[in-house]
Formats: C-alpha cells, sequence, structure tokens
C-alpha cells in the first residue's frame, strides 16, 4: 500500500485526512509523526502558512524518506491587522494551549472596540517527496479558507483551537458545534486537502 507521513502528532488531523482519503476512495495508508519518535520538531520560521508548511513537509519528508504532507493553518481576524496568523497555536505563549489562545483572542478583539467581527481560518497544505524518489524535487502547495465571524461567547464542544469562537458565514453555529463529517466539508483544512487530493492521486 501506498504511503503518506502527515506531519502531525495530533490524532484528530490523521484522522481527518484518512476520512477524506477514503471518502475519496484512495487507498494510501495515513501516517503520523507518532510512528516516527525521533523526528525532531520542525522550527516554524515561515512568514506565512504556506512557508511553514514547506518547511514541515521537506523536513519529514527528508527525515521518514516517504511523501509527507503537512499543513499550516490558523486564525486570521480581521479587527486585529489578520492576527493571530501564523501565530495561532502559540498566541497566548505556550504552544497548543487552545484555551488561553482563544481567551486572548476574545479579550483582543474586545480591546479593539470594533464591531467588524469578520475571520477567516486559512490552511496551507504542503506535499513534499523524498530523494530518490520518482517526484523527487517536486512540491505542491494548495491552500483552503473559512470566511465567517468571531462570537463573543464560546460554543460547542467539538473541534479543537479556535472552533469555539468562530461562527462560518451563513450558519447559525459555530464550528465547535458542527459535527465532524460536516465541518470536514467546509473547513479550511477539508477544502486544502479537497484541493490537493488529486495530486495525491497522481503522484503517489
Amino acid at each position: 500500500m501506498k504511503k503518506v507521513v502527515l506531519a502531525t502528532r495530533n490524532l484528530g488531523k490523521v484522522e481527518e485526512l484518512e476520512r477524506m482519503l477514503k471518502a475519496a476512495d484512495i487507498d494510501v495508508q495515513v501516517l503520523g509523526l507518532a510512528e516516527f519518535p525521533d523526528m525532531p520538531d520542525v522550527e516554524e520560521t515561515g512568514d506565512t502558512f504556506t512557508e511553514n508548511a514547506l518547511l514541515k513537509a521537506r523536513a519529514v519528508s527528508a527525515f521518514t524518506k516517504l511523501p509527507a504532507l503537512a499543513d499550516d493553518s490558523g486564525l486570521c481576524v480581521d479587527a486585529l491587522g489578520g492576527k493571530p496568523g501564523i501565530y495561532s497555536a502559540r498566541w497566548a505563549g505556550v504552544h497548543g494551549d487552545d484555551k488561553a489562545n482563544l481567551e486572548k483572542v476574545l479579550e483582543g478583539f474586545a480591546a479593539t472596540g470594533s464591531t467588524n467581527r469578520g475571520a477567516q481560518f486559512v490552511c496551507s497544505v504542503a506535499l513534499v517527496f523524498p530523494a530518490g524518489d520518482k517526484n523527487s524535487g517536486l512540491e505542491v502547495t494548495r491552500v483552503g479558507e473559512l470566511v465567517g465571524e468571531i462570537v463573543d461567547t464560546p460554543r460547542g464542544t467539538h473541534g479543537f483551537g479556535y472552533d469555539p469562537i468562530f461562527q462560518p458565514l451563513g450558519e447559525s453555529r459555530t464550528t465547535a458545534q458542527i459535527p465532524a463529517h460536516e465541518k470536514d466539508e467546509i473547513s479550511h483544512r477539508g477544502k486544502a486537502l479537497r484541493a490537493i487530493t488529486p495530486d495525491l492521486i497522481a503522484l503517489l
């Protein structure tokens, strides 16, 4: 079976990609970084989501000698000048502290006094192939976006990150109130992964 390494230790993201590939009827085994415990952390020093996704995909592909898929994503709030953006996962200072990050965004938004609640979830995905692969040197990137707005009070228990305070355009629910199978259809990550799925089919 063909294999691709998803550059994450987040089991939820591995399962999400598996669901999408299964829905597209692609016979590919998705491995997460949990299966490569010696893989060193990759510093996300890029200035954009795409640069960070490429940094991660290149490092993971080189280490595992397998095709690697990496994403970088975040919340961009209009009233905060597009922040937290690439700093979304560590906005409050500690990487992955969802509650603190979410509270800092709400506090920052309230402090602006703005009535503009506009926000976007953005995800960039990069596919990179290792040396020796038939596609060695080839890099593919795709971007997905979900437009919506910030709500004052967190709602919902699904998802992770900023999902409880983000309400997609035309929805009465936050992304944390939308079941996983529904969210896959509209999410920024879902859109980016679907956009790169034809490349996975053609190249793996």
